[in-house]
């Protein structure tokens, strides 16, 4: 969705060892307590799979624009892609990035007490500290000016941004970003698509908030449109 250099070198958590893997479309910038890379390389490897086996056998998962029904068994990275699309009223796609995110992140979570994986501007973290996090809002005044602060949580988490203006992602909103914190990120990832794509000016800010603050699971949201904001949930916007 962006330059993954520019956003990635914000989030840099101290005392963890960054490092990226990439397999075809997925690539992840992962922090962990150690280089994690042949693990998170095996994970990626796992998931995408199970994804593209899915997919051979259910063709309308990859082109859908509206939740599907799940008609029979799959591997728990579809199902939980299956149930946030229901969630956020959009096709299951809508969270691919965020399922990888956290799939391989539990996976590392094994092997590392902290973790931080993004994929695109989906990031699943388990964190020991508290953390800002850089909102990159293409042309906006406020992109990378204005971050998002959560306070030291128990359990790993999500944070999910969209664009309707910048990046490659099929969006049919006309916000700078959307970003969504929640317990789940293919949750996050789908909702932030799905509130993005309802963004059409300015007026549309509130409302959209207030629709997505009634979603189960979702902890906050930031919505940038030029130089407006709106901001819902428990989480303080900072100066960078």
């Amino acid at each position: 969705m962006f330059d993954n250099r520019t956003y990635r070198r914000f989030h840099k958590k101290p005392g963890l060892v960054p490092f990226d893997v990439t397999v075809k479309e997925t690539n992840l910038h992962i922090q962990a307590d150690t280089d994690l890379s042949d693990t998170a390389l095996r994970s990626i490897l796992k998931y995408r799979g199970f994804i593209e086996t899915f997919a051979r056998v259910c063709p309308e998962f990859m082109t859908a624009l509206v939740p599907l029904p799940l008609a029979g068994p799959a591997p728990a990275i579809v199902t939980d892609m299956f149930s946030a699309a229901g969630a956020a009223d959009v096709g299951p796609m809508a969270a691919v990035a965020g399922a990888m995110s956290e799939y391989t992140g539990r996976d590392l979570l094994k092997e590392s007490g902290e973790i931080l994986v993004e994929n695109g501007g989906d990031i699943f973290i388990k964190s020991n500290t508290d953390t800002t996090f850089a909102i990159f809002a293409g042309d906006s005044p406020l992109s990378l000016k204005a971050g998002l602060h959560i306070k030291k949580q128990s359990r790993a988490y999500a944070m999910c941004t969209s664009s309707g203006t910048i990046g490659h992602s099929k969006s049919f909103g006309r916000a700078d970003a959307v970003t969504v914190y929640a317990t789940s990120c293919p949750l996050a990832d789908a909702m932030a698509t799905a509130l993005c794509n309802q963004v059409q000016s300015v007026k549309d800010i509130e409302p959209v908030i207030e629709r997505g603050n009634q979603v189960a699971g979702i902890l906050g949201i930031a919505i940038i449109m030029g130089e407006h904001i709106g901001l819902w949930g428990d989480m303080e916007l900072v100066p960078l």
